[in-house]
């Protein structure tokens, strides 16, 4: 496992990171307590010390079964969102959108329930979830941060883009005016704008990326088939079918990536990696197999330079797929950006 270093403070994080979205939300499958604590615990002893939650995953569970699998534990770093109301949803699986609160008064009792939930008197790292330009704009919200900040309760902050793909601008200019530790959103070979762009036009170098879905929902773990189901509760199956049709078309293409000891997958992760600005990738983990294949994908051969460009050049002619245009979410145009300032 290799560790990569979150600028301004004395955090080291494992390259490949555990997102507790698959464990907790029931959307990829479910899990019992028990099968959840030991995928985290084979985690930390492969060199996973990187372990991403919300405080909604779960509705708090992602946060509860972090403090069972790692009681104690200070040389795991967890990081953690705030910022959607739940507490009077009793759905723990609900898709649809919850409600944001972004108030400060509900952002302190946010925090002070995760770290009950976490057994910890301190966050390594807190993220607004979902921020939208109006909080990037709130002095209050940052003002709250940069307090618990000084207080101890949290060694560092950032914000996670989302849900959907896009936010280019709002996670411009939240960079731009409030220089977080860690911006979290969307990037990977398939979905690589507008991650790419983010990264490329920051205002600020010594915010460090955590990278979500790095395998575009699993077409990039290269296991799909034109037969391929998903289960009742797997998000997956509310994608259209042209969806998997076109993913398919376009893995097909990338499997000069595939070596003896280079799964599609773990090449998947190089490439993420070979941007120094990401501190971390949290793929899907369903299982012991996979987590184990992931966690060595630092240690496989390094993808070459001509490798780096032929993919450059696949995804410039999206690799040779005509397909609608991508609806992408949030502020994507100046604009956008100058309209919503009026």
């Amino acid at each position: 496992m290799q560790y990569r270093h979150i600028p301004g403070t004395e955090i080291e994080a494992s390259v490949i990171g555990f997102g507790l979205w698959t464990l907790t939300t029931g959307w990829w499958g479910t899990y019992t307590e028990a099968e959840a604590i030991r995928l985290l615990k084979e985690a930390y002893d492969l060199g996973i010390n990187f372990f991403d939650t919300a405080d909604v995953y779960g509705h708090g569970y992602g946060e509860e079964i972090l403090a069972k699998a790692f009681p104690n534990s200070k040389d795991v770093v967890i990081a953690t969102k705030i910022g959607y109301n739940f507490y009077n949803n009793v759905d723990r699986s609900a898709q649809q959108e919850l409600p944001q609160d972004f108030s400060v008064p509900f952002l302190k009792e946010a925090l002070h329930r995760s770290l009950k939930r976490l057994k910890r008197d301190y966050i390594d790292n807190l993220q607004l979830h979902n921020i939208r330009l109006a909080h990037v704009k709130d002095d209050a919200i940052w003002q709250f941060l940069e307090d618990q900040l000084k207080e101890g309760t949290i060694r560092s902050y950032g914000v996670a883009l989302g849900p959907a793909i896009g936010w280019l601008y709002e996670g411009l200019e939240s960079i731009r005016l409030r220089k977080p530790h860690i911006v979290q959103h969307i990037y990977n070979i398939l979905e690589s704008y507008p991650g790419k762009e983010l990264m490329g036009k920051a205002a600020w170098d010594q915010t460090r990326y955590l990278i979500r879905v790095p395998h575009a929902s699993g077409m990039l773990e290269g296991h799909y088939t034109p037969q391929t189901k998903f289960s009742q509760t797997d998000h997956r199956r509310f994608r259209p079918k042209h969806w998997l049709e076109n993913g398919l078309k376009k893995i097909a293409t990338l499997q000069f990536l595939v070596l003896p000891n280079r799964s599609l997958g773990q090449a998947a992760l190089q490439w993420i990696l070979n941007e120094k600005k990401v501190l971390s990738c949290l793929p899907n983990i369903y299982n012991s197999t996979q987590l184990k294949e992931f966690a060595q994908a630092p240690d496989c051969p390094p993808l070459t330079k001509e490798e780096l460009d032929k993919i450059d050049l696949l995804i410039a002619s999206n690799f040779g797929v005509e397909e609608e245009a991508e609806a992408y979410k949030g502020t994507m145009t100046l604009e956008q950006l100058y309209a919503a300032s009026q």
